[in-house]
């Protein structure tokens, strides 16, 4: 979603590669619970109090800055998500997967449980709503799913399978589980396979994208 005109309140709304997809799909997984705002285009450095025609200008050059139309890549827009935190938090919560990059072999698994590092007065905890994780190549795993919330929503995305086509795939829950694809055809002449994991926590906003590897195990 996106304003095509910071003069006029003329909203532009386009559904996501995710969305069209579940859609298409018309079994009723397509359902709007939840939205978000975002500021990607706003560079606030532009901000300034030593304007000298007053404080009704410190803010003119970011008023002025176009606006960005909405665009269908889920991976590549609304990465700064507006967020509420407690009145004065010193610092933005962060996430911790403990991993700065997976590599898998074929057939391997992984358990992962995201941490929110600077979150609600704490130096470490686990967000209560859980996280949302997509893997920008569904095809690379033969199993990602999320564990832990059992919400309508979650329950509905964690038994999503993508029939082997190159999409994304998005879980919910407070911890992840992946196992490398153990198809051989996929890697062509390649010995590895690679692609990307964001992960976003769902009560904080905190993102984090890592990428993902997956080794050809030789016969």
């Amino acid at each position: 979603m996106g304003y095509l005109s910071n003069t006029v309140v003329t909203v532009d709304a386009i559904l996501t590669k995710k969305g069209r997809e579940l859609l298409a799909r018309g079994d009723g997984s397509f359902k709007i619970t939840q939205f978000a705002l975002a500021d990607d285009e706003i560079d606030y450095t532009l901000y300034n109090p030593t304007h000298p025609s007053g404080s009704v200008y410190f803010g003119e050059a970011i008023e002025a800055m176009p606006l960005l139309e909405a665009f269908p890549d889920e991976n590549q827009i609304m990465k700064y998500k507006l967020t509420t935190l407690p009145r004065g938090t010193a610092k933005l919560p962060i996430l911790d997967l403990g991993f700065s990059a997976i590599r898998l072999k074929q057939g391997a698994s992984l358990a992962i449980t995201p941490q929110t590092l600077n979150y609600l007065g704490s130096s470490q905890a686990f967000e209560s709503a859980g996280y949302v994780a997509t893997i920008a190549d569904a095809r690379v795993l033969s199993t990602f799913n999320g564990v832990g919330i059992n919400t309508q929503e979650a329950t509905a995305l964690n038994s999503i399978t993508t029939l082997g086509t190159n999409v994304s795939k998005t879980v919910i829950g407070t911890s992840l589980n992946l196992t490398g694809t153990t198809i051989n055809t996929l890697f062509g002449t390649n010995t590895e396979l690679t692609t990307t994991i964001t992960v976003i926590g769902r009560d904080s906003g905190a993102r984090l994208t890592i990428p993902v590897t997956i080794v050809k195990v030789n016969q």
